[in-house]
């Protein structure tokens, strides 16, 4: 599936599918005689290498000529000053209550003049890596940012021979337009101390304002992508998925859905020393079918955090361009990363598609198993859901810690655990969309679903070796999963060692206030933003019914 890239002359004007004043602010500046088109990856490393300010390590990019770079190409880094991580606090939506578009549009129009004396530079990429879905991205840049613009042609796919052959092979979305994006990392307001990140994702646009990690061009990108693919019958994934084929021959596709921190890239990269065939497909983005059960790619390279990578492990030779992190000098006088978060938290790499050995765009075979990750000490390390409605309101009510992946503004803890529905902060439609779609991907294409707790359980730690054996024990069908106490919807897999006591009443008293928590969370759906992301009755319904039992 496309986009479109233009129109037929009967469809432009006012009140045309497809137009909207944002969209049109924002599509206009792409066509300004200060803007410089970026044709090449090869380009945008050039560009990059000369920007004020990139470090160019002696680090080699492993196989970069493979896909578009010069042959001797180096790791490049640049670092954002203090900000190293998103900002929930920046984000508006059109639609959504209390956002005064007419105000935002504004200051647009604003941002995009005050960059008239300035080159700006147009780079395109696709979203989706199979031709059952792909759409075109545009980003404007201000000259000056060529290390984002080198990075998010990087991290989506660039416009190779192979890509645009295989984009014009594929059918039309609707009607949906390419997506447009335009982004001023420099620009500063006093009503918006920490940046402005402005979506119309009913028309594909945005604005990237006072932005200035790269991570907010990434995920402003998805933001869009995840939004036409749930208009357009896929359930749009913040996680990894995998498929394991097993000695005897059988497949198993799984889906672990998880914030930053939460485990899911350490379980999607998992090779389980080597006893199952195994299959990548990505570990942050990508999408499902609601039909099919089939699973496509958005992105060829990985995001990926680089504290827990020393800097001469294996894993960091395929890094391709590196964020907030430091550098110095080795015994040989090569400039190196140093990768393990001392310089700042949330130390960031985009490694290329070779970290995985066995990565595939597209897993044809359905989906088997759905893990919602939690870091709720409430929670054994694995449970099974039965019910089609529990199984995606705990998806709706996912509870973790944040992760230092986020800029938090002052006066919210970084430790506090917080609900966040299927792991996805980057959602602009109603929740019941999601919960429709995973529901339905329970009841109807029986798949099975799963909770897993990569945190504490009562204060004791789930080692990541606990989560990895009970992830083999479920994919081998070794896993004897019986009813947990009076709970008809809940099974557990005893784990020894986190083994809860119902009959503990501080234990039932712990559970009961995090059932609870769910049970306000969705509550408050109901009446936030003007009932914007209200859940049917049966899923309220189901958390009733658990809190019931005890």
């Amino acid at each position: 599936m496309s986009t479109r890239a233009y129109y037929k002359k009967e469809e432009i004007g006012a009140n045309k599918p497809g137009f909207s004043k944002t969209r049109s602010i924002i599509e206009t500046a792409f066509y300004g005689n200060n803007v410089i088109p970026v044709s090449t990856l090869h380009e945008a490393y050039e560009l990059a290498k000369k920007s004020p300010g990139t470090i160019i390590t002696d680090m080699p990019v492993e196989r970069g000529e493979e896909f578009g770079l010069p042959r001797d190409a180096k790791v490049l880094l640049f670092n954002d000053g203090s900000i190293t991580g998103r900002c929930a606090a920046a984000r508006k939506i059109t639609g959504e209550s209390g956002v005064d578009c007419n105000d935002l549009d504004k200051k647009v129009m604003d941002a995009i003049y005050d960059c008239r004396y300035k080159k700006l530079y147009h780079a395109q990429a696709y979203i989706g890596l199979d031709q059952e879905f792909m759409v075109k991205a545009h980003l404007l840049i201000s000259e000056g940012e060529e290390n984002i613009l080198y990075s998010w042609l990087l991290n989506f796919q660039y416009l190779s021979d192979e890509s645009v052959k295989q984009y014009s092979a594929s059918k039309p979305i609707g009607t949906e337009p390419d997506i447009y994006i335009f982004s001023n990392p420099q620009w500063k307001h006093t009503d918006h101390p920490f940046g402005l990140t402005y979506f119309d994702a009913e028309h594909n646009c945005a604005a990237l304002l006072g932005m200035r990690y790269f991570g907010e061009h990434k995920k402003g990108t998805l933001t869009i992508a995840w939004a036409i693919a749930n208009r357009n019958g896929y359930a749009s994934c913040h996680g990894g998925q995998k498929e394991y084929v097993l000695s005897n021959g059988e497949h198993h596709v799984m889906s672990v859905f998880g914030l930053s921190g939460s485990g899911k890239s350490t379980i999607t990269h998992a090779t389980h020393n080597n006893r199952y065939n195994i299959t990548v497909l990505h570990d942050d983005a990508f999408i499902i079918n609601t039909e099919t059960c089939a699973s496509i790619a958005l992105e060829p390279t990985y995001f990926d955090k680089t504290a827990d990578y020393p800097t001469y492990c294996e894993d960091n030779k395929y890094i391709l361009t590196a964020q907030n992190c430091a550098v110095t000098k080795d015994e040989n006088g090569d400039i190196v990363l140093v990768t393990e978060d001392i310089r700042n938290g949330n130390g960031r790499a985009i490694k290329s598609k070779y970290w995985s050995k066995n990565r595939v765009n597209k897993i044809s075979d359905p989906v088997n198993s759905i893990f919602w990750i939690m870091k709720d000490p409430t929670l054994p390390p694995v449970i099974k859901l039965k019910g089609a409605s529990l199984a995606s309101v705990m998806g709706a009510t996912l509870a973790t810690k944040r992760s230092n992946a986020e800029h938090l503004v002052p006066g919210v803890e970084q430790d506090a655990l917080v609900v966040e529905p299927y792991a996805n902060p980057f959602r602009t439609y109603p929740l019941s969309d999601d919960y429709e779609k995973f529901k339905k991907l329970v009841a109807e294409k029986n798949v099975d679903c799963y909770v897993i707790n990569t945190g504490d359980f009562m204060g004791k730690n789930v080692s990541p070796s606990d989560t990895l054996s009970i992830i083999e024990h479920i994919v081998e069908k070794k896993a004897n999963f019986k009813q947990w106490g009076p709970f008809n919807d809940i099974e557990i897999y005893e784990w020894e060692g986190f083994i809860p006591d119902l009959d503990d009443p501080n234990y039932k008293e712990a559970l009961k206030a995090r059932i609870n928590d769910r049970i306000h969370f969705i509550q408050q759906c109901h009446t936030a933003k003007d009932g914007f992301d209200r859940l049917p009755p049966d899923a309220l319904e189901a958390l009733y019914s658990i809190l019931s039992k005890l």
